[in-house]
């Protein structure tokens, strides 16, 4: 089955700043990672494209790698403002560092908002990602904790009859609660 196609948008406060530059650099390094689950990858500031263009060339330099994505310069803070991206109590053109997944139904399914001092997780994105895509394709959920290859929960959207046909041998713990193994993916 293929996998349904996800954005992913974030924010960073400005061009030029330590840890934004670390997580713009494992971005491009995950590149292969994103790929894979069909992801789209789109990063924003509301600085001007002239410093995006030489921040670029800071970022590959002290992170060893290419920036393969697109950054938007949101001077006019538009899309900032329609997501809700400006910090309250910071300096007017500060964004705060979120990140939004963005199903193919065009509704936000996941957000993170990170404090300034905190660099973003991005194999949490991607297990949040493959969670995503486990619902979407599958009909089931992922319980605590979970990572690749642990069991997982079916949606009780799927009757028991259901369940029994799509996943054998599933577990059931209680009524609400039925597990089985996840489905190979690619």
């Amino acid at each position: 089955m293929a996998r349904q196609c996800l954005g992913v948008l974030f924010s960073h406060p400005a061009d030029f700043t330590p840890v934004c530059t670390t997580e713009l650099g494992t971005v491009a390094k995950f590149k292969t990672e994103f790929d894979k689950r069909n992801v789209k990858v789109i990063a924003l500031s509301v600085d001007p494209l002239s410093d995006h263009k030489n921040w670029i060339k800071d970022i590959e330099e002290t992170q060893e790698t290419t920036v393969n994505f697109p950054i938007i310069a949101d001077e006019n803070k538009n899309v900032a403002s329609l997501y809700d991206m400006i910090h309250p109590n910071s300096l007017e053109k500060a964004t705060v560092r979120s990140v939004f997944v963005i199903g193919p139904d065009k509704k936000i399914k996941l957000t993170l908002t990170y404090p300034a001092s905190t660099g973003r997780n991005f194999y949490e994105l991607i297990r949040v990602i493959d969670s995503l895509q486990l619902t979407a394709n599958h009909q089931l959920a992922t319980p605590a904790n979970w990572e690749k290859g642990d069991d997982v929960v079916i949606s009780p959207a799927v009757s028991d009859e259901d369940a029994a046909n799509r996943f054998p041998g599933f577990r059931k713990v209680k009524p609400y609660l039925r597990l089985t193994k996840a489905p190979e993916t690619k």
